[in-house]
This record gives structure tokens, C-alpha cells and sequence, in this order.
């Protein structure tokens, strides 16, 4: 797998704090955490509908700017794309089944 995920994590944290007018990025941290997630739900919706309908182009899309607005929330609380990789790393192997009993889930 490439490390675009990681580079993106990079450029959105190098966003952090500069000029909302130039960035979106900065844009969209600026409005806090809550808006952050708030267009993270709504790009994830949108992933939903496509799924359904069966476009694979707009699907491909829509979750591009899934990925992409995970990262910025996740900024937006400060939660390391490093982070979450490590958890990743960590149920690797793991029944998602036994995962969740030990989350008691």
C-alpha cells in the first residue's frame, strides 16, 4: 500500500493554523472539532447512498472524501493518523469477532 494516507495526515496537520481563506483544510479546523465531524458524517452518508446505487465512480469518490475528512477530524482532536495505524497493527490477526468481545462490544 502507498503512504498517501500518511502524506495527506502531513499536509492536513501543516494546514492546522493557516489562513482560512486560502485553505479548506484550515477552514474546516477552524470551525472545531464538531463541524469537523459533522462534514465527516456527511461525506460518509454520501459514500452510503452511492454503495446502494451501485455507482462504482461516484463511490470511488465519495469515499476518497470519506478518508480525507476522517483524517481532518481526527486533526481536529489531535488523534495521530500514527495512531490509529497502531490500533489497526494491533487487532491484525485478530477475529474481528474476538476483537469486539474483548471491547466488550
Amino acid at each position: 500500500m502507498s503512504d498517501t494516507l500518511a502524506r495527506l495526515a502531513a499536509t492536513i496537520d501543516a494546514r492546522r493554523g493557516a489562513d482560512p481563506d486560502s485553505s479548506w483544510t484550515a477552514r474546516l479546523l477552524a470551525k472545531g472539532p464538531e463541524t469537523c465531524a459533522g462534514k465527516f458524517g456527511e461525506e460518509a452518508v454520501e459514500a452510503i447512498v452511492e454503495a446502494v446505487k451501485g455507482d462504482r465512480t461516484r463511490l470511488t469518490s465519495e469515499a476518497a472524501d470519506v478518508l480525507y475528512h476522517l483524517l481532518v477530524m481526527l486533526a481536529a482532536r489531535e488523534v495521530a493518523w500514527a495512531d490509529v495505524l497502531a490500533e489497526l497493527e494491533r487487532r491484525e490477526g485478530v477475529s474481528g469477532i474476538d476483537e469486539k468481545s474483548a471491547r466488550g462490544a
